[in-house]
Formats: C-alpha cells, sequence, structure tokens
C-alpha cells in the first residue's frame, strides 16, 4: 500500500443540540450533531414533530376526515 493514503483515524468528541457529549472515532477532530440517543423520538419513546408549512396539520386533518367518514358510513 502507498504510505500516507489513509486518513489519520483518532478520538472525537461530538456534541449534540441538546448537550449530551460523547466520544466516537472519527477522521475530523469535534462534531457537532443534531440528535443523539438521548434526545432522538426513537429512542426516548416521545413524538417530536417538526411543522413544516402545515403539513402536519393538514395531514392530520385529512386523517380525521376519513375516520369520521368511515365512521358515518358503518351507522
Amino acid at each position: 500500500m502507498k504510505a500516507g493514503l489513509h486518513p489519520t483515524y483518532q478520538t472525537a468528541t461530538a456534541v449534540c443540540a441538546c448537550g449530551n457529549t460523547f466520544t466516537v472515532g472519527s477522521t475530523k477532530g469535534n462534531l457537532k450533531v443534531d440528535v443523539c440517543a438521548k434526545c432522538h423520538p426513537f429512542y426516548t419513546g416521545q413524538q417530536r414533530i417538526l411543522d413544516t408549512a402545515g403539513r402536519v396539520e393538514r395531514f392530520r386533518r385529512r386523517f380525521n376526515i376519513a375516520d369520521t367518514d368511515a365512521g358515518a358510513e358503518e351507522a
């Protein structure tokens, strides 16, 4: 293999937006991440929805309308 071809692999500190810090292996020095296992909804069981231009609200309205129509047809 050629010498000096691969980047150096080092221990890096990752800082999450929630304030959690942990060490990982990386070719970069320090990392900033948006979510980690401490604040990610999949691991915490909490649902956080970032609503972009009302898309979630429109989906919920459609879903609720479909449920009420289906219930009215059965009765």
